[in-house]
């Protein structure tokens, strides 16, 4: 009688196996590559509290590798909390570690959509579609805000960039003054005395990165939240984003062609915390503010305890009479913050403007900045102090001034011979744009077709916050040379009317 032999059975782990490639050739240490792996698996649920993991003799064993690495892997995912060791069951992943907060269904499909459209609603007054418009995403013709590029002096500005890079030392490298650089300070006080009629010394001065910031520390040093700001309807839709997302109640105002209609704002709210205005050139229909009508706002500030938020966005360019002085220079109370921007005159990525800041107000301003950012970099201001000082900055407006008022006239021309003389225009006198108005049409619709042909139409109903909204179009005319304005205008024909409007009279 033959007995069977008993083979002994292989005992079969109950660790789970996770699919994990080590690469020799990965610049990456294969230790790091174990732990990235593991930890990535547990942290998506992949591996879940309490499942045991291979021995390290197990695992180098299967990926063919030492067990030096796979122990200081396991080592460190110990350490952090990832793995436990338990007693008769190995190493284990960690049971203290959390369960999912929703289930695998739910997580797919809460998506960054969803967290988009929930910030979205608490934020009412910023609608996703102002984020990015098409007709803001491209270079070309009637791009609003875009300048003659082609004109800026490179040489002298490369000259003195470099002259400042060789000139660094070990202070240049430490936190500037949040106020801004002094020079700078200095200059651009020199400059808007005779210029704009600004009256104000280096010390009020605040160097920021343009006119956003500049309207986001005014609204965070002076207005309460939920307070009733009152903005020119239509207005810079930019600022209505900066005063929604420090929770202003705006108020829109009616503009007529003296600016600022100041009796039917007191009729609104008198109890209006500020207001922001564009009096020299008004945003985007491009009317002066009368003089009438200045003193009214002055006096509506003063008597209402109220601020006066002053944007002179683009005040040198004016084509017919002298640049027009500043409602600042008006202002005997200090009611007046005036915001000043390099972005249209220089060019917009150089991200420097100024506020001036009436005496009693540097210090509480000067707090808000430090807590928004400490202050600008250094090395640009001093390059744009010196281009200021050495004359190449006002030989610059002057060059421009006459390039643009070549382009207005140009753009002017080309659109009464094609729209007729009916066509209705405003803010040819100043500035980098102008305003047309058109009957009957939908100009979100037309600026989304025109922007897949490359032309950048800014719809004028978008600059309203109220719903009678006018339909128009904003055309910047700063990119564009006058040779090829007549071409630039066909384009605007075509996305109108689907083709050039004299053809159409030809068929009919």
């Amino acid at each position: 009688m033959t007995t069977k032999k008993r083979i002994p059975m292989r005992k079969v782990s109950s660790a789970v196996h996770l699919t994990l490639a080590v690469h020799r050739e990965s610049p990456q240490p294969m230790h790091r590559q174990i732990y990235d792996g593991y930890r990535a698996a547990i942290v998506s649920r992949t591996l879940r509290p309490g499942q045991r993991v291979p021995s390290s003799r197990g695992l180098a064993v299967e990926l063919g590798i030492s067990r030096i690495p796979v122990l200081t892997a396991y080592a460190q995912l110990l350490a952090e909390g990832y793995l436990e060791t338990r007693v008769g069951f190995g190493t284990t992943v960690s049971r203290s570690l959390p369960d999912p907060p929703v289930s695998a269904e739910r997580a797919k499909s809460h998506s960054r959509s969803t967290i988009a459209a929930g910030f979205i609603a608490e934020h009412r007054n910023l609608p996703e579609s102002m984020l990015h418009p098409p007709w803001g995403r491209g270079w070309g013709a009637f791009g609003v805000g875009q300048v003659a590029f082609e004109q800026f002096p490179f040489k002298a500005w490369n000259s003195l960039i470099t002259r400042h890079c060789r000139g660094g030392n070990v202070k240049s490298l430490d936190y500037g003054d949040p106020m801004g650089l002094q020079a700078l300070r200095e200059a651009i006080a020199a400059y808007l005395g005779p210029a704009r009629g600004v009256r104000c010394d280096a010390d009020q001065i605040m160097i920021v990165s343009g006119s956003q910031q500049a309207l986001d520390i005014c609204t965070r040093a002076l207005i309460r939240r939920g307070s009733r700001v009152w903005m020119e309807e239509p207005g810079y839709r930019f600022a209505r984003q900066v005063f929604a997302l420090n929770d202003c109640r705006i108020v829109p105002i009616p503009v007529d062609r003296e600016g600022l209609d100041i009796t039917a704002g007191v009729d609104l709210r008198l109890d209006a915390r500020a207001v922001l205005v564009t009096p020299s050139h008004q945003y985007p229909l491009g009317f002066t503010m009368s003089a009438s009508r200045r003193l009214k706002l002055l006096d509506w500030a003063e008597r209402a305890q109220s601020w006066i938020f002053e944007d002179d966005y683009d005040s040198e360019y004016r084509y017919e009479n002298m640049p027009i002085s500043s409602l600042q220079g008006l202002d005997p109370n200090g009611r007046v913050i005036y915001i000043g921007t390099f972005s249209k005159v220089l060019f917009p990525s150089l991200r420097l403007g100024y506020i001036v800041i009436p005496r009693g107000l540097v210090k509480h301003f000067q707090a808000i900045r430090v807590a928004m950012d400490i202050g600008p970099p250094t090395l640009l201001q001093a390059v744009l102090g010196d281009f200021i000082r050495e004359d190449h900055f006002s030989r610059h407006i002057r060059r421009m001034r006459l390039l643009y008022s070549e382009r207005r006239t140009a753009l002017l021309e080309s659109l009464h011979s094609a729209f007729g003389p009916d066509l209705e225009v405003t803010g040819q006198h100043a500035g980098m744009h102008l305003c047309i108005f058109m009957n009957r049409i939908h100009d979100l619709v037309i600026a989304r077709r025109a922007a897949s042909s490359k032309l950048w139409l800014v719809p004028l109903s978008s600059s309203y916050a109220g719903e009678s909204a006018r339909h128009g179009f904003i055309l910047g005319y700063g990119s564009t040379s006058a040779e090829q304005m007549n071409n630039a205008v066909g384009k605007l024909q075509t996305a109108i009317y689907g083709q050039p409007k004299h053809e159409t009279r030809d068929r009919e």
